[in-house]
């Protein structure tokens, strides 16, 4: 298994574009990158994370000029772009030294343009979707990218499933699931039915409504949660896989990660 499986993977958000505070928020983005990859882990760059149309992560690489390294840096992509600034990306990604992309259908909004599939070359669907655009990103740039897929355990496991196939048949080779807080069955079915590297997701974050959105489900904000325990849990109970950190306070949660991945046996 490729050695960026099984390590933590840990989110980093780019600025909004229209940030008032904007030099401050990209060197601030730039220092959580540099702090990720020293410290061996892999930074996943978000693409207009939750609908807010913010700077792509390799424009910001390539303007602060920073380290590449290839197994540690994983770009999001979805599918609320123009053809031509798709290509870009991609593009970009290539001349940079960036393989990993976690390909997805994104959450747009109206100011977004959106993939059609005459786009891409795609008949027979109304719109475009991961699988189509995995299809894209494999046949016109083959053996460019290592390509992930999202996975939702919270949606109805039987159509869950058979997108997953269809992912896998579009390109994917390995999976990320939607945020998880314990040992999950859904998860666990999907792991054992296929040959590709599942790694799950934890939730950084204790601002609950948030991880209510994602999960499809309330969770009473006077919950007890600690994000530091669940992920320590979530490694022992997915060892062979990394883990993908999602929404983390690098103030106060970033320096606990080494002394979690040691106990449990990952790899720092």
């Amino acid at each position: 298994m490729n050695s960026n499986y099984n390590m933590f993977h840990v989110e980093v958000l780019p600025p909004r574009q229209d940030a008032e505070d904007l030099e401050v928020r990209l060197d601030r983005f730039a220092a959580r990158y540099k702090r990720v990859l020293e410290a061996g882990y892999c930074a996943c760059i978000t693409d207009n994370a939750m609908g807010n149309m913010s700077f792509q992560g390799p424009e910001i690489i390539e303007e602060y000029n920073l380290p590449v390294e290839t197994d540690n840096v994983m770009i999001h992509l979805n599918t609320f772009h123009s053809k031509k600034d798709l290509d870009n990306i991609l593009k970009s990604c290539i001349s940079q030294g960036i393989k990993y992309l976690l390909v997805v259908s994104g959450d747009g909004n109206i100011r977004f343009p959106k993939l059609k599939p005459s786009d891409i070359g795609v008949e027979g669907v109304s719109s475009v979707t991961a699988v189509e655009l995995l299809q894209y990103i494999n046949r016109e740039y083959p053996g460019s990218f290592i390509s992930g897929v999202a996975f939702n355990p919270y949606e109805p496991e039987e159509e869950e499933v058979e997108k997953m196939a269809r992912k896998i048949d579009a390109g994917a080779e390995f999976v990320i699931t939607q945020p998880i807080i314990d040992k999950n069955p859904v998860v666990d079915r999907l792991i054992s039915s296929i040959n590709i590297p599942v790694m799950v997701e934890a939730w950084m974050s204790k601002k609950l409504h948030l991880l209510s959105d994602c999960v499809g489900y309330e969770i009473p904000e006077e919950t007890e949660y600690d994000p530091i325990t669940t992920l320590s849990n979530l490694q022992s109970e997915y060892p062979s896989g990394g883990v993908y950190l999602a929404m983390m306070n690098y103030k106060r949660q970033f320096n606990l990660l080494s002394d979690i991945s040691i106990n449990a046996g990952g790899t720092k």
